[in-house]
């Protein structure tokens, strides 16, 4: 009872910003809706066989909003390293569990806002998916930002500076998200290229996305894409909670 007490306040004292601030969840959209806008037109008549552009870009885009707006969470704890906060709230009597679990079902809350406003977009271009279909969207959407979110936390308490996290996160995020296939089908890229993107789990999780857009809720694609976010989580939250306590110990 106690943790769930304390993961509450975390998550109350971390949401109000967001909260306080409308604009700030319009800001976290703007880049895959400018995709939208700009890029998706193009896949019109460049999408293999009958493929409908929006039901395959969209997806995507709500693996691109994920993807950076889970791994940039981390940049809201370096301000709290640098002022003592964190240093107060170690030796204060909270959970590090809760430290952790109150900060990532804050960033969970905000991406399915947000994830719920891009859906609600896309459906101006054309894009149509029946209800089970956009929550089951927004859940595994939801459980592959857990893991990268707590990913993003142990990057945090390591690197300390923004001035280390922004680049490498850079180095790294950009790859991921082009390898995973939010932009172009990578069953036209070269075998090399392909087989490379097979080793990203995001693309697993991209496919499972697309699956379920396509009504193929217990898919093979599915499953494997809804296993390999269970795995993320498993991984980053394990690395994250061992961050927080060796950090705040």
């Amino acid at each position: 009872m106690h943790y769930l007490k304390q993961t509450r306040l975390i998550f109350i004292r971390s949401t109000r910003p967001w909260a306080r601030s409308p604009l700030q969840l319009i800001v976290g959209i703007s880049g895959p809706l400018v995709y939208l806008v700009l890029f998706g037109p193009l896949l019109k008549n460049t999408l293999p066989g009958n493929v409908d552009a929006w039901q395959w870009f969209v997806p995507g885009m709500l693996m691109q909003l994920t993807l950076f707006g889970a791994a940039y969470a981390g940049f809201s704890l370096t301000p709290e390293l640098r002022s003592g906060v964190m240093e107060r709230l170690r030796v204060a009597p909270v959970s590090r569990a809760a430290l952790l679990s109150g900060r990532v079902l804050s960033d969970l809350a905000q991406l399915g806002i947000q994830g719920v406003m891009l859906l609600a977009a896309a459906t101006a271009f054309g894009f149509r998916a029946p209800i089970p279909a956009v929550l089951l969207l927004l859940a595994l959407a939801s459980v592959l930002a857990a893991g990268i979110s707590s990913a993003s936390y142990a990057l945090a308490l390591i690197l300390k500076q923004e001035n280390r996290f922004a680049p490498l996160l850079s180095m790294v995020l950009v790859p991921l998200m082009l390898l995973s296939g939010v932009l172009l089908p990578m069953s036209a890229a070269p075998d090399w290229l392909y087989n490379l993107s097979r080793v990203n789990p995001l693309s697993h999780v991209v496919d499972a996305l697309r699956a379920i857009t396509a009504g193929e809720y217990a898919s093979r694609t599915t499953l494997t894409g809804a296993l390999a976010a269970l795995s993320l989580v498993v991984i980053f939250g394990a690395w994250g909670m061992r961050t927080m306590n060796r950090e705040q110990g």
